[in-house]
C-alpha cells in the first residue's frame, strides 16, 4: 500500500503544517515515508508544494511521476489544477473553494471552478469561511486535513494524535484550536 500525496498552495497557508502532520501520522504507524518539498518565494505568496509518499514498503524516491498522485490536497483552488497531470484517474482533489489572488493575471474563479468539476472526485470547500465561522482563524489548513482524512486512508484518531503532538508546544489551546479544525473538516467530507 502506498499512497503518494502532493499538498500544494500560497506560503503561508500552512502546508508544511499539514504535511508534518500527516508524516507524524505516518511514522506512528511504523510506516515509511518520503518528502520533498518545494518552497518557491513562500515568503512572498509563492507557490508551496510537497511531495508526500507513505507506504508499508520501502520507497524509492521522494518524487511522485505524473499520473501517480492519489490525493491533491490544495489551499488554493488554482493551485490545485496546476498539479492536476500529476493526478491519478481514481485520485481525489480536497481543496479551498477560495482563491488566494496574488497574481494581477488570476483566472476567473468560474473558470477554475468548471475546470475541477470535469476532474470528478473533488471537495472543494470554503475552509477560510469555516475557521473564521467557527473562531479557529488560524486553523483552516487542519479543517483541509480533516475533510481529506478518507481519501489519505489514515485513521482519524491518528490524525488527531499527530496533531497534538506536533503542536503541543504551542500550548493547550493552540491544540485545542487544531482538533477543532480537524473535526470541522471531517464533518465536512
Amino acid at each position: 500500500m502506498t499512497v503518494n500525496i502532493i499538498l500544494c498552495g500560497v506560503g503561508g497557508q500552512g502546508i508544511l503544517s499539514i504535511a508534518t502532520i500527516i508524516g507524524e501520522a505516518a511514522m506512528n504507524e511504523n510506516l515509511y515515508i518520503k518528502q520533498a518539498e518545494v518552497h518557491g518565494m513562500s515568503q512572498r505568496g509563492g507557490d508551496v508544494q510537497s511531495n508526500l509518499r507513505i507506504s508499508d514498503q520501502p520507497i524509492a524516491s521522494d518524487l511522485i511521476p505524473k499520473g501517480k498522485a492519489d490525493v491533491i490536497i490544495s489551499m488554493e483552488p488554482m493551485e490545485a489544477l496546476r498539479y492536476l497531470p500529476y493526478l491519478s484517474a481514481t485520485g481525489w482533489i480536497i481543496t479551498s473553494s477560495t482563491p488566494f489572488v496574488n497574481i494581477p493575471a488570476y483566472p476567473p474563479i468560474e473558470d477554475i471552478r468548471r475546470e475541477l468539476d470535469g476532474v470528478g472526485n473533488v471537495i472543494a470547500i470554503d475552509i477560510e469561511q469555516m475557521a473564521k465561522e467557527n473562531d479557529v482563524p488560524r486553523s483552516a489548513n487542519v479543517i483541509l486535513l480533516g475533510a481529506a482524512q478518507k481519501a489519505l486512508g489514515i485513521e482519524y484518531e491518528k490524525l488527531e494524535d499527530a496533531v497534538r503532538r506536533v503542536f503541543a508546544r504551542k500550548g493547550d489551546s493552540v491544540v485545542a484550536a487544531n482538533i477543532k479544525a480537524l473535526k470541522l473538516g471531517k464533518e465536512a467530507q
